[in-house]
């Protein structure tokens, strides 16, 4: 890990590390225009508008990788899939298999707990367009990789949201050493494999954004089946 110098210890420093980031200038640049700008709708809100970090349990059987904050959904409340519909599917997905305490994301401060979960994302700020460059995607990768070491004692799932949540997951596990065989990237696309005598599950998902969810190419039932055998695989009760 480079330019952080050292890996941090805890999840609790990790996540005060992310916060403060300023490595991206184009990043930093739009995440903090869209806090100021804002959405009519969300015009008399106070903007979160740093870096997102992970939610959910610092000790988790599984673990769900995302693209990136959504301007106005986690850009805003400073929770992962929390404020724009992404978050509504995934959340209620989560609740409907006995995950999720409530059935949405709101707000940090609305009461949501996950039972031996942790959501993550491959990149921290939200990126015009929803698409990082391969330099941001690169750079924000020694703090995913940071958190996979600090879960690895109890991750034993992994649910990647989309090709870019796929690639980043899997380059990640392979830079700590373990060996994976190729697998591309579709819906329900699943690699079981074991690292020092461990059995690990990756598995695929459609991102549920409003692309996917709308035009019906990522269904509620197809979302909660892949969660549920990744819960399932983990020994989530």
């Amino acid at each position: 890990m480079e330019w952080l110098g050292h890996l941090y210890k805890s999840i609790e420093l990790l996540d005060k590390a992310i916060v403060k980031c300023h490595q991206c200038p184009r990043l930093v640049e739009w995440r903090e225009e869209v806090a100021v700008v804002k959405r009519k709708s969300y015009e008399n809100e106070t903007y979160w508008g740093k870096p997102v970090t992970g939610f959910g349990s610092t000790k988790p059987k599984m673990l769900i990788v995302g693209l990136a904050p959504g301007a106005h959904g986690a850009n805003r409340t400073g929770r992962i899939f929390t404020g724009d519909s992404s978050g509504d599917w995934l959340y209620g997905s989560l609740h409907r298999i006995g995950i999720a305490k409530i059935a949405t994301s709101t707000s940090r401060d609305d009461g949501q707990v996950l039972t031996e979960t942790r959501i993550s994302m491959a990149v921290r700020c939200a990126p015009p367009g929803n698409k990082p460059t391969t330099e941001e995607r690169d750079t924000c990768a020694p703090y995913f990789e940071n958190e996979l070491q600090l879960i690895a004692p109890t991750v034993r799932s992994f649910v990647a949201l989309g090709n870019f949540g796929w690639q980043v997951l899997i380059k990640s596990l392979k830079a700590q050493g373990h060996k994976i065989p190729a697998t591309k990237f579709g819906h329900g696309s699943t690699i079981k494999y074991s690292h020092n005598k461990i059995d690990y599950l990756i598995i695929g998902s459609y991102h549920p954004s409003q692309q996917n969810t709308f035009t019906g190419k990522l269904t509620k039932p197809m979302l909660d089946s892949v969660l549920k055998k990744a819960a399932k695989f983990a020994g989530i009760k």
